[in-house]
Formats: structure tokens, sequence, C-alpha cells
């Protein structure tokens, strides 16, 4: 009988230790679990990363491509603009221009060469790239009465009638010689230009005993810089058109004395002609 409480004890001591590993099993499974989950998480974002890293792979190989690839072109056209400057011995363009067709075909950068869709557009682009340079060296924005454009093939001199006319006048004053001297300048260097004057007035009614009405002003304000471009500098009459648009195309609402200064304007566009050039391909 004194026996059964030593029995006794240890029951409960077994019982004891018993709980005591059934809540550590409870803890490292739960443990187990949580790992588990992380580690299925970890790997989701490992694959999301790789997947991630292999596109950007993909891209930097398509952009380096596309770089060799705008590379040889640019090579090609030089070498093609090269070939196109003669024909049979005879001399398409002066030889100062091929040179600065040279220049500025390196020069652009392939950015902007991609745009271009044909070699025509490519050559284009680079005979509009060297008018800009070429012409007074007046950057975009520079000058507020002379703001020069590149439209993709095009070159756009808008001049301010300040420095053109007098109010309400159509004869040219003395302070425009320096611009025209350098438009024909560049307009002789190559004649294969096409070069379109258009006049540009605000819509306030005007009759003279010269003028009859802004239709009237615009187009004897272009006739006026082609007369002195032909007859002073020498530009072949055949490369010129003289346009008015009179006050139906503005650049901005003519709600203010300001914004009415900025739409009365000459415009000049320099237009490349390359079909006899891309004849002889």
């Amino acid at each position: 009988m004194k026996k059964l409480p030593f029995i006794f004890t240890l029951v409960l001591l077994g019982g004891m230790a018993s709980c005591v590993s059934k809540k550590k099993y409870t803890s490292l499974q739960g443990e187990l679990y949580s790992t588990r989950a992380e580690l299925a998480q970890t790997t989701t974002e490992k694959e999301a990363l790789e997947a991630k890293f292999e596109q950007i792979e993909r891209r930097v190989a398509e952009y380096n491509a596309k770089i060799n690839s705008l590379r040889g072109d640019n090579e090609q056209l030089l070498e093609r603009t090269g070939k196109m400057m003669t024909q049979n011995g005879d001399i398409l363009v002066s030889e100062q221009l091929r040179k600065q067709l040279e220049q500025t075909i390196s020069q652009i950068d392939t950015e902007k060469l991609a745009q271009a869709k044909t070699l025509e557009d490519s050559v284009n682009l680079a005979i509009s790239h060297n008018l800009f340079s070429a012409i007074g060296g007046h950057e975009e924005g520079q000058d507020e009465d002379i703001v020069i454009d590149v439209d993709k093939t095009v070159v756009m001199i808008s001049v301010s009638d300040r420095l053109l006319f007098n109010t309400g006048s159509f004869r040219v004053n003395q302070q425009a010689n320096p611009l025209l001297e350098r438009l024909s300048a560049v307009i002789n260097s190559e004649p294969s230009l096409e070069v379109m004057v258009e006049g540009h007035t605000d819509p306030r009614s005007i009759s003279t005993a010269t003028v009859q009405d802004n239709w009237d002003l615009s187009v004897k304000r272009a006739t006026s810089i082609v007369r002195k471009l032909v007859e002073e500098h020498g530009v072949a009459p055949e490369q010129l058109i003289a346009a008015g648009r009179s006050s139906f195309f503005p650049l901005v609402e003519n709600d203010s004395p300001e914004n009415m200064a900025k739409n009365r304007r000459t415009r000049i566009i320099l237009i490349p002609d390359l079909d006899k050039f891309f004849a002889m391909m």
C-alpha cells in the first residue's frame, strides 16, 4: 500500500511531461507552416523577378539591334548620298552642299533618323537640318522678330512685319536686307529648292490708295519680298512662289495687340525637291 503514492506520482509526472511535449510540437508545427508560407512567397517573388529580368534583357537586345540597324542605315545613306552627287560626270548639286549633307547626316542622332521611313525622308531631313543651321544661326524663340521651325522635311521662317515693312505698307525696309541676303545665299546654293513666300495680316480692316484690303496687302507684301530676292540677290524666279493668306491663318487668337502683332508676319517656306536625285538611283 505504501507503493501506491509513489506510482501515482510517477504517472502524474509522466502526464505533465506529455503535455509539455505536445505544446512544443504544436509550436514547432506552426513555425513550420509559417516558414513554408514565407518560402512559397519568396519563390513566387523570385520567379517574378526572373521573368522581369528576362524581359529587360530582351528589350536591351532589341534596342541594341535597333541601334546597330540605324547605324547601318546611316552608313548606307552616306554612301548612297555620295553616289547621288554625280552621274556621268554631271554635278547635280554643289560640292559645298554635298559636304554639308554628309556632315549633317553623320551628326543627326539615331532617334531623329528613326523618324524617317524612307531614304528620301532621311535625305530631306538632312537638308532641312542643314538649312536650319545655315540661315543666320537663329534659334527658335531666340529672336522675337524671327522664328525658324523645322517641321519634318520643311524649313519655315516666320518674320515679323515690323522687321520687313512699315505699318500698312508693302515696301520692304532696309533693316530686312541682312536676313534676305542670308536667305538668298541658301537658296542660290541649291537650285532644287522650292521657296514659298506667304504674307499674313491681322483682321483689322485696311483701305488706302495703294492697298484695297488685307488680301491685297498680304499678296503685295509677299510679292515685294520675291521681287527683292530676284532683283537684288539674284535668286532664280522659277524657284519662288508668292502667296497671300490675309488674316485667315493666324498663329494665335487676335484677342490682344500683342497677339495681333504675332499674326502680322511673312512666312518663308523652304521645301527640298529631291525627285531628280532619286531618279538616278
